[in-house]
């Protein structure tokens, strides 16, 4: 391959790669700018204590067979 033809394919893959990158950047300040924090999920007393009850019914289970 001559020099020439080289240089030529090592300005346009600078060229590509400065599209690639101008777009990447625009598009995570975009996200940035209008994306909201994710809200946390919030449990019901009524859930939470059915997963206790739960894992007190197992663990009463677990004891019990070691007697």
């Amino acid at each position: 391959m001559s020099p020439a033809h080289k240089a030529k394919i090592k300005a346009a893959q600078k060229l590509r790669w400065a599209k690639y990158n101008a777009a990447k950047a625009t598009t995570a300040k975009k996200s940035a700018s209008t994306s909201k924090p994710a809200k946390k999920r919030k449990m019901s007393a009524a859930g939470r204590a059915a997963i206790i009850a739960g894992v007190k019914a197992r663990w009463a289970k677990v004891k019990a067979g070691k007697k």
